[in-house]
Formats: C-alpha cells, sequence, structure tokens
C-alpha cells in the first residue's frame, strides 16, 4: 500500500481503539515508529483532522475528537431502496494486490489481521468523466484469480455472483463530509482539499458474512444523494424526541416518522 494509506489506516485503528479525549503520540514518535517522513505523518494527520476524527490543541498534542451525531435514514421496512446512480458508469483498476488485512479491516471483515485480501484501488468516471476513487477489500478465498479486467467491465457484484459464487445480499454503509488530499486531487483532476464525500460501505453475502469493506472519494462538486421522505404516522414511539435529518427539531409531532430512500451509486459496479 502506499506510505500514505497505510499511515492512514493506523491512524484510524489509532482513533477506533481509544475513546473521546484520549492522546495519541506525536507526530515525532509516529513518523520514527511508521518509518515515513514527518511531512508524510503530518499530511495524514491533516486529513483526519479536516475530517473531524482528530483534533489538534496546541503546545498539548492530538487527541481522539468527540464522537460524531449519528442519523440513520430508513424506510417504512428497515433498509433503503437504492435505484442506480446517474449517467453511464466505468472503471479504470489503479491498483490490484493482495495485502494482509491488519486489525482495523480485519474487524470489519471479522478476519484474522494476517488473513490475505485482495486489494483493488479503481477511479469510477460516469460519461467518461472522473467521479470517485474507490479502496475495495475482498477476502482472498472468495475471489481466486480474480482478475482486473473484472474489476472494469460489467457490474462488480454480478462478477462475484456468477464468476466466484459469492451472492451480496445487504451493505451497511456510512457517508459524511471530507476533503481530497493532493493524490486523490490529481486522479480526480480537481484543485487540493477540494469537498468531498466519504462513503464507507460493509456487504454481506446471505449468510451474513461480510464479504467486501470499501471507502470511496466522491468529488463534492460532481456528486450528489437525493433522499425521498414520506412522512407519515408511526408505529414506534420509542424515540419520541428523535431528529430527522434536515427538519428541524419540532416541525413534526412526536409521533410522526420519515421513511426514506437513497439515490446514490452504490451498487459496486
Amino acid at each position: 500500500m502506499p506510505k500514505r494509506e497505510r499511515v492512514r489506516e493506523y491512524l484510524l485503528s489509532l482513533v477506533e481503539a481509544r475513546a473521546p479525549g484520549e492522546a495519541i503520540p506525536s507526530e515525532r514518535a509516529l513518523s520514527a515508529q511508521l518509518g515515513v517522513s514527518r511531512p508524510t505523518l503530518r499530511a495524514a494527520v491533516d486529513e483526519l483532522v479536516a475530517t473531524g476524527l482528530l483534533r489538534r490543541e496546541h503546545g498539548r498534542g492530538m487527541f481522539v475528537a468527540p464522537a460524531k451525531i449519528t442519523q440513520e435514514l430508513v424506510s417504512d421496512d428497515g433498509a433503503l431502496s437504492v435505484p442506480l446512480a446517474q449517467g453511464t458508469w466505468s472503471s479504470r483498476v489503479l491498483e490490484h494486490s493482495v495485502i494482509q488485512a491488519g486489525a482495523r479491516i480485519g474487524r470489519r471483515l471479522r478476519l484474522s489481521p494476517a488473513a490475505r485480501l485482495v486489494y483493488i484501488a479503481r477511479l469510477r468516471l460516469v460519461d467518461g468523466h472522473p467521479m470517485a476513487i474507490e479502496h475495495l477489500h475482498i477476502p482472498q478465498d472468495l475471489v481466486p484469480g480474480l482478475s482486473a479486467s473484472e474489476l472494469e467491465a460489467g457490474d462488480l457484484y454480478e462478477h462475484l455472483r456468477e464468476s466466484h459464487q459469492v451472492e451480496v445480499h445487504e451493505a451497511t454503509q456510512s457517508i459524511e463530509p471530507t476533503v481530497v488530499n493532493e493524490a486523490e486531487a490529481d486522479v480526480l483532476d480537481v484543485p487540493l482539499l477540494s469537498p468531498a464525500l466519504l462513503i464507507e460501505r460493509l456487504t454481506t453475502d446471505t449468510t451474513g458474512r461480510p464479504v467486501e469493506y470499501v471507502h470511496s472519494i466522491y468529488r463534492g462538486d460532481r456528486y450528489r444523494i437525493v433522499s425521498r421522505l414520506a412522512l407519515g404516522p408511526a408505529r414506534d414511539t420509542t424515540h419520541p424526541t428523535a431528529h430527522h435529518p434536515g427538519i428541524p427539531p419540532g416541525d413534526l409531532a412526536p409521533a410522526d416518522i420519515i421513511g426514506s430512500s437513497t439515490v446514490g451509486d452504490v451498487q459496486g459496479g
């Protein structure tokens, strides 16, 4: 993996292992421990500070930032219906290798840190224009012989089903704002620190086994997610004071609920 990505993964593992407000080692200590230059380490830290995962305090050091507020969008049956995104989507593989899962991704995929994963970085294009960079992680034993051509032609989940007998069933996905780093800006053809969406997805098969972990950077100037909200009387009043996204508290009676379907590219194609 590129040094920047390796440093980022390590910092994320530190964040996940600590409570909000806990300190992490200094940049000097981390750069020595990871064997990378201070500028490389600082750039990765800057990225996590910008996305709200780390906080710098002058004269004191770096700390895990306060936990973010999580807002779920759910439909009446507890799952989102996700149509295909607009435009003609295609892919170009940037990297295709086999790596160790490591602690953080291993936990997500319920695998040993030493487990072997197929790692794919690919550029997603819409009508020939760069739209997103995807970093995919799939257990190697599920996709023996997975080729770059499979990742560039057609729908990935269709290839997994037809060529590798992997039946994807559902996914848990999070979306949050971020900015692009220098390497991402170059690939996506946008200015450094341009706004972007960080989308993380964990996909499971019909048995509930995790089969794919993906984190993606989507251009903020070209991509948006639209939710269709259905307002109606509640069947469950266990959270009467919950806040619905985009609707100020108090605008709905406590007995109202919102169902939602989201338009976006979460198909994995």
